[in-house]
């Protein structure tokens, strides 16, 4: 079982480390560990938060490990005042087979993550198309 901890990222600059901060640890089944960024707003309300938890499937052949991750979005009135007005949703699930070799689903883990943090994927997310020839 991995250990909570502060996670550090890339900003999209590519160079500029990004901590998000450990907040709570899973207390067990279904129960999310969370992380907040704590560099975006001046309230609690408007930083993004990301979650993870995991649980067996219905079976109980399979591990389904769920993410989830928010991003306040906010809006500055005539008066100066800051209000979240919406939230930018994104969310992941994995299903960690458990009759196969443990390096099989690490691979499958690694590879699943490491296709969504490709270059590719991310300028999908941003622009808001799959790649097209």
């Amino acid at each position: 079982m991995p250990q909570m901890a502060n996670i550090t990222i890339k900003k999209a600059d590519g160079t500029t480390d990004v901590i998000w901060t450990a907040l709570q640890a899973s207390a067990g089944d279904s129960m999310p560990a969370t992380w907040r960024n704590n560099t975006v707003g001046t309230t609690l309300a408007q930083r993004p938060t990301f979650s993870v938890s995991s649980k067996w499937n219905g079976p109980k052949t399979g591990r389904r490990i769920s993410g989830n991750y928010a991003w306040p979005i906010t809006q500055t009135d005539s008066t100066g005042n800051v209000a979240v007005v919406g939230v930018n949703p994104a969310s992941f699930t994995f299903l960690a087979v458990q009759n196969q070799d443990p390096a099989l689903i690490k691979e499958q883990a690694y590879q699943f993550a490491n296709l969504v943090a490709n270059a590719i994927i991310k300028a999908s997310m941003e622009e808001g198309y799959a790649p097209r020839s």
